[in-house]
């Protein structure tokens, strides 16, 4: 259950928006191949956003469920490796914040 937000700055996405857009099928393959999902539990959204001139133009959240076998090294793993796809879409540093979720905790509807 991959639930990726990434925010860019409305400046930012006028030039680069559907660029960025555009990679979202192949983020979302890589999220189901490395979190071992089925597309269907990913959900991966853009949202223009107005922040301060001194932060990050591209920021992304990542939410996960926590499962043994997504140890600390694959979640690293896996931020490092969206930051180089969203980076490369953007031209510009992106900062990644990786969240895992307590199922036992987590109530979702569908």
């Amino acid at each position: 259950m991959p639930l990726l937000k990434v925010y860019v700055d409305a400046p930012l996405w006028a030039q680069k928006g559907e660029a960025v857009q555009a990679i979202l099928p192949d983020i979302r393959s890589y999220l189901c191949e490395t979190f071992r999902v089925d597309a269907s539990l990913c959900q991966l959204l853009l949202i223009p956003s107005y922040g301060l001139p001194d932060q990050p133009p591209v920021a992304a959240e990542i939410q996960i469920m926590q499962k043994p076998e997504r140890t600390p090294e694959l979640i690293l793993s896996a931020c490092q490796q969206l930051r180089a796809m969203l980076g490369n879409a953007s031209g510009e540093y992106v900062v990644i914040r990786a969240t895992q979720l307590d199922p036992e905790k987590y109530v979702a509807l569908k």
